[in-house]
């Protein structure tokens, strides 16, 4: 059987104050995140549909606080909590949260590649 930890992860990418570990596994994406700051992906999150996050994650908040907003409630995680967000949420992460999170690997790409687009004409390129 195939596993990972936050030691193991052969990926390792700094987006400034966030650092995210990850490995795929049988057309998922595991990924330890760390947040040094708070973060939200408001800007991002533009070009998707409805301005929302299109894919869905399972995870497990180690430490710290996060929540994810839909169009009529949120929802609210704190370290020990197990959580499943379906897509169509907006995430806000407050800095010291650590997060162990599972995501389908396609859906993942095309969320990950619209923020990377839009991150470029934020720099004045383009896409």
């Amino acid at each position: 059987m195939p596993k990972v930890s936050k030691q193991s992860a052969t990926k390792v990418q700094e987006f400034g104050p966030v650092t995210d570990r990850r490995e795929e596994m049988n057309g998922y994406t595991v990924e330890f995140v760390s947040f040094g700051a708070d973060a939200d992906l408001d800007g991002p999150l533009q070009s998707l549909p409805d301005g929302k996050c299109q894919c869905p994650h399972w995870g497990y908040v180690i430490a710290g606080r996060m929540r994810f907003v839909f169009a009529d409630h949120e929802e609210v995680y704190e370290a020990g909590d197990a959580f499943y967000q379906p897509p169509g949420h907006r995430p806000y992460v407050d800095a010291g949260t650590e997060l162990l999170q599972f995501s389908p690997t396609d859906a993942l790409a095309r969320t990950e590649q619209a923020i990377i687009d839009w991150m470029g004409r934020q720099q004045g390129g383009t896409p």
